[in-house]
C-alpha cells in the first residue's frame, strides 16, 4: 500500500469516526437521557432509529443520483450538512428539538458511509479491499476507544451534560473538512466511460433485478440488525441491573473498542489471504455464543465483563469487515455508488427496526432497571444465523473462484461487465 493509498484512508477513516461517534453516542446515553427527559424504553429507542430510519429515506434517494456525480463531491456536500445537524444536536434542549437534529444528521449522515465504501472500492482491487475496508472500517473501534469513552467523561465531567459528545463530534468533523478537500483526489472515473447516464428507474432495474443485489441486500440488512437488537441498552443494562457505575462503563466501549481496532486491521488482513467467507462464518458463529453471555450475564467481576466486551467487539467487528468486502463485489465499479448507497440505507433501516424492535421488547421499571434484555439476546441470535446461511448461499462462489485468481461475480451478475 502506497503512502497516497495510506494517507486517503485515513482520512476517510477519520470521517467515518465522527459520523459514527455521532450515532454510536446516543445508545450508551440512554441512561443520561432517559431521566434528564423522562422518557420510556421505547421513547429513547426512537431517539436511536430517528437518525437511522431518516438515512435509509435520503440513502434510498441517493442512490438513484449519486453515480451521476464525483464521489468527492457528494461526500463532502453530505458530510457538511450533517454536521449542521450533529451541531444542533449538541444545542437541544427539549425531547422534540433533539428528535428534529437526530432526522436531519440522519438524512446526511446515510449518504456518507455509502460513499466511503463506494470510495475505497474504486481505488482498491478485490484482493485488497479487504485490508483497505479494515483500515477504513477500524474508525467504528476507534470511535470505541477514544469517541465513547472520552465523550461520556466529558458528560460526567461537565455535570452530565449529554450535549457534550455532539458538540465534540461537530468539532472534529469541522477540522476534517479542509483536509478532506485538500488529499482526497477527485472520484470521477465512473463517470469516464461515456456511458449514458440512467434514469432512477434503470438504476432501481438495475439492482433489484439482479437475484445477487437483492440477496446481498437483506444479507446486509439482517446482519446489522442481529447486531444491534442489544447495543441500546447495554449502558442501562450494566448500571442499573448490575450496578456498574457511570465512571465505569465508559471502559467497556474503551477495551472493546481496542479489540475491535486489531480485529478490524488483523482479520482484514487474514480475509485477504484464506478468503472472506471463512473468516466471516467463523466469527458469527462465535459471536452467538457472546450474545448469550451478554445478554443473561450473572454477576461478575468488571474486570471478566470488559474480557467478554472484549471478545464480542472482535467477533462483531470481523463479521462487519468481512460482509462489506464481500457486499462491495456484487455488482460492477460503474454501478457501486448507487449500491453501496442502498446499501448504507438498507443497513441504517437493518439498525433503526432493531431498536424500534427493542425497545417494545424491553420494560423500563420507574427504578431504571431493564427487563426482558435476555430477550433480546434470543431475537438477536436467530437473525444472525440466519444472515449466516443466507451468507454462505451467496457468496461461496465469490471466495472461492477469488482463491483461482479470478474475481468472481455471484449468480445473477454477467461477469464479463466487472
Amino acid at each position: 500500500m502506497s503512502k497516497k493509498e495510506r494517507i486517503i484512508l485515513i482520512l476517510l477513516a477519520g470521517l467515518n469516526f465522527t459520523h459514527i461517534l455521532d450515532f454510536m453516542i446516543m445508545m450508551p446515553l440512554g441512561n443520561y437521557l432517559m431521566p434528564a427527559f423522562d422518557i420510556s424504553a421505547s421513547q429513547f429507542t426512537w431517539l436511536v432509529s430517528a437518525y437511522s430510519i431518516s438515512a435509509f429515506v435520503a440513502g434510498i434517494g441517493a442512490a438513484l443520483i449519486v453515480d451521476r456525480f464525483d464521489r468527492k463531491k457528494v461526500l463532502l456536500i453530505s458530510y457538511s450538512f450533517f454536521l449542521i445537524g450533529t451541531l444542533a444536536c449538541g444545542l437541544a434542549n427539549t425531547y422534540s428539538f433533539l428528535f428534529a437534529a437526530r432526522v436531519m444528521a440522519g438524512l446526511f449522515g446515510g449518504i456518507i458511509g455509502a460513499q466511503v465504501l463506494a470510495i475505497v472500492a474504486d481505488l482498491f482491487t478485490y484482493e485488497r479491499r479487504g485490508q483497505a475496508m479494515g483500515t477504513v472500517m477500524s474508525a467504528f473501534a476507534i470511535a470505541s476507544i477514544l469517541g465513547v469513552p472520552f465523550s461520556l467523561k466529558l458528560t460526567n465531567y461537565f455535570a452530565e451534560d449529554w450535549h457534550i459528545p455532539f458538540l465534540l463530534a461537530a468539532g472534529v468533523g469541522i477540522v476534517l473538512v479542509p483536509l478532506i478537500i485538500w488529499k482526497l483526489p477527485s472520484m470521477a472515473a465512473h463517470l469516464r466511460d461515456n456511458r449514458p447516464q440512467r434514469s432512477s428507474r434503470e438504476i432501481l432495474s438495475t439492482v433489484f433485478s439482479n437475484p445477487a443485489a437483492r440477496s446481498a441486500l437483506i444479507f446486509s440488512g439482517l446482519l446489522m440488525m442481529g447486531h444491534f437488537l442489544i447495543i441500546p441498552f447495554i449502558n442501562p443494562f450494566l448500571e442499573f441491573n448490575k450496578g456498574f457505575s457511570k465512571d465505569q462503563t465508559p471502559l467497556i466501549f474503551l477495551v472493546g473498542g481496542s479489540a475491535s481496532l486489531l480485529a478490524a486491521l488483523l482479520l482484514g488482513r487474514l480475509s485477504d489471504k484464506i478468503g472472506k467467507l471463512p473468516v466471516f462464518s467463523a466469527c458469527v458463529f462465535l459471536s452467538l455464543f457472546m450474545v448469550i453471555v451478554i445478554t443473561r450475564m450473572p454477576p461478575l467481576p468488571f474486570t471478566l465483563v470488559l474480557l467478554f466486551f472484549a471478545i464480542w467487539f472482535i467477533f462483531a467487528t470481523g463479521r462487519a469487515v468481512t460482509a462489506q468486502a464481500m457486499i462491495s463485489e456484487v455488482v460492477e465499479p460503474e454501478h457501486r455508488g448507487s449500491f453501496m448507497s442502498f446499501n448504507g440505507s438498507i443497513q441504517q433501516l437493518g439498525t433503526g427496526l432493531a431498536s424500534v424492535v427493542a425497545g417494545y421488547i424491553v420494560i423500563k421499571e420507574k427504578s431504571g432497571r431493564i427487563m426482558h434484555f435476555d430477550w433480546l439476546g434470543y431475537v438477536s441470535i436467530v437473525v444472525l444465523i440466519v444472515s449466516l446461511v443466507l451468507g454462505r448461499l451467496l457468496f461461496s462462489s465469490m471466495d472461492k473462484q477469488t482463491a483461482t485468481g479470478a474475481v468472481a461475480v455471484p449468480a445473477g451478475e454477467d461477469n464479463s461487465a466487472v
